[in-house]
């Protein structure tokens, strides 16, 4: 039998990327216990006022087809929460989909045609490079270097733009690594963008998770406005991913002419998870501020734990929910330091490599546990680095 060359292109995009969050999974069913930092998946739950107006929708009858645009309350909501950060934003800016993944899924099929380059920071979210592949282009991989805290240097972009080179997908906050751009770094960026007539996507899901600097995005500068697409969703800043409650924002034909491809697939949201939205983006809630708070204590907890195990070296984030941890010293990559943590000492993380080859040395830490646990996990890492060396490296590793 035949099929459509999208499945070739996806063939090797799917589940493999988490074998190791499977395998832990598989191990947890057999009882054995371990400690799962794998996926971003946070340790609250949502606020009980959302649940509740979410139940209330739902029993009064907001269980019927809704619009291709969403639900008129909460494209009203996103349009007030992006008007306050560029007074321009109207309910034409605004397109709803159910989560972050689809919204970029749409996007990319709106902007890309076969053979088209998305120009894309290594290291990168995991789905990305399918999400691209499936409109027919490909990834161009940018490197993002430690030695520059993984934030995107406007060169290395500009080197990697071929006549292919049609957007630019960027993640800030950034999973895996925790880099935030600053404004200054996405103007610099941004120009590269104009002197090249290239589009800027920008995945900004974890928003509110920043730690000790302001957020800044693309599309709040004027000059960039006409060329940004912005998609997140409540996923993160609400500990709601299970609700696949996200959107799209962009510039007003953008919009129009994405609307009937959305249609197409999806031809609306759930109404009931859209009112739930609509409270969560127009009141206060302190979901995101608890979380925010604890990822960053967590985050210090593990770099504080690793102290002086020169093996084993984390990189400090400046936002999310993760840390990465470069493992190379061991004489492992990645994905070889995960399997080995799982299978001797049931600790689940994800191996770098999942996220690119500029990551292969890493292994990237979820920080939505409580702390006792992920203080366990840390000295577990620390065991294996130092049963990894041998004596000589060890002195080595404690003279520094």
């Amino acid at each position: 039998m035949r099929y459509a060359s999208i499945t070739e292109r996806l063939a090797h995009l799917g589940s493999g990327k988490w074998a190791v969050h499977i395998e832990a999974r598989r191990k947890a069913a057999q009882g054995i216990p371990v400690i799962e930092l794998t996926i971003g998946e946070p340790d609250v739950a949502p606020d009980p006022a959302l649940l509740a107006e979410c139940a209330r929708a739902m029993y009064a009858g907001r269980t019927r087809y809704s619009n291709g645009r969403g639900e008129p309350s909460v494209v009203k909501a996103l349009a007030a929460k992006y008007a306050k950060r560029r007074p321009d934003v109207t309910e034409r800016n605004i397109l709803c989909f159910p989560g972050t993944q689809t919204a970029l899924f749409t996007v990319m099929l709106g902007l890309l045609e076969p053979g088209d380059e998305v120009l894309v920071g290594d290291p990168f979210y995991a789905t990305y490079e399918g999400v691209i592949a499936s409109s027919g282009a490909r990834m161009a991989p940018v490197p993002l270097r430690p030695e520059h805290h993984f934030h995107l240097q406007p060169d290395d972009l500009a080197r990697a733009i071929t006549p292919r080179s049609r957007v630019v997908l960027l993640n800030t906050p950034h999973n895996p690594t925790g880099a935030v751009l600053s404004a200054n770094e996405i103007a610099a960026i941004g120009k590269v963008c104009r002197d090249h007539d290239l589009w800027i996507v920008c995945d900004e899901v974890y928003e509110e998770l920043i730690f000790d600097k302001p957020f800044a995005s693309p599309f709040d500068q004027p000059d960039l406005a006409e060329r940004t697409i912005v998609v997140s969703s409540i996923s993160k800043s609400h500990a709601a991913p299970g609700f696949r409650s996200g959107w799209a924002a962009g510039p007003v034909e953008f919009c129009d002419r994405l609307l009937p491809v959305s249609e197409t697939m999806l031809f609306g949201v759930q109404p009931f998870i859209a009112d739930m939205t609509a409270m969560a983006l127009s009141e206060p809630f302190d979901t995101s501020t608890v979380m925010r708070g604890n990822y960053a204590r967590r985050a210090r907890l593990v770099a504080d734990g690793l102290a002086g195990n020169g093996p084993l070296q984390p990189m400090m984030p400046e936002g999310g929910m993760f840390i990465v941890i470069d493992v190379s010293a061991t004489g492992l990559t990645g994905l070889q330091f995960a399997h080995r943590l799982l299978d001797e000492k049931n600790v689940a993380v994800m191996p770098g490599g999942s996220f690119g080859e500029q990551a292969e040395g890493f292994i990237r830490v979820s920080l939505t546990v409580d702390d006792e646990k992920l203080a366990e996990a840390t000295g577990r890492m620390a065991e294996l680095a130092t049963e990894l060396i041998d004596r000589e490296d060890q002195q080595k590793w404690a003279a520094n």
